[in-house]
């Protein structure tokens, strides 16, 4: 009997993880300043359906961003002009890539993958919230919410994914 329940709280347990999955990032810190290869894990589909895109659109603040291509998916990259240009190795930047997509695959549910982009992470310290629209053979969800203050994505249903800007040790801050 004992044994029973508790296999039943893991089983409990095990589908209440699974029910709230969401994309998530590898990596879950960095520093300020430092370039940070965002790698987007997706778990699952839409209900049971493939992942045909992935959209994330990037925060305020990375420079310099770079989608890594995957084979059998066409990638697309959304570019606006910058209200305060900088200069990035000598160079004026007047334009910044605000969202890429990846379209075209299929990721079957019961597998995962991972969808990278490499950028340069802002001097200022603390949350980066990566909202993804993960498009479905079968619907889609937009994984864009983020709490009223902090960090706790506890009670959200559909989160944005997360990154945690720490404040960077001096000789840390230009490693790519």
């Amino acid at each position: 009997m004992k044994l029973i329940s508790i296999a039943a709280a893991l089983a409990a347990c095990l589908s209440a993880s699974l029910a709230h999955s969401h994309i998530v990032l590898d990596q879950k810190t960095a520093f300020t300043g430092s370039y940070y290869r965002a790698a987007f894990r997706v778990g699952h589909g839409c209900e049971g359906a493939a992942t045909t895109a992935i959209s994330v659109r990037l925060p305020t603040g990375v420079r310099g961003a770079k989608p890594m291509p995957k084979i059998g998916w066409t990638l697309d990259r959304k570019i606006e002009k910058l209200a305060a240009p900088y200069t990035s190795h000598g160079k004026e930047v007047t334009e910044a890539v605000t969202e890429i997509t990846w379209r075209g695959g299929s990721l079957a549910d019961e597998h995962f993958d991972e969808f990278a982009v490499q950028m340069q992470l802002p001097e200022t310290p603390g949350a980066l919230w990566f909202k993804v629209l993960q498009t479905c053979a079968k619907g889609s969800i937009d994984w864009a919410e983020t709490p009223a203050s902090g960090m706790n994505t506890q009670g959200l249903k559909a989160p944005a994914a997360l990154l945690e800007v720490l404040p960077a040790k001096p000789a840390e801050a230009h490693k790519h």
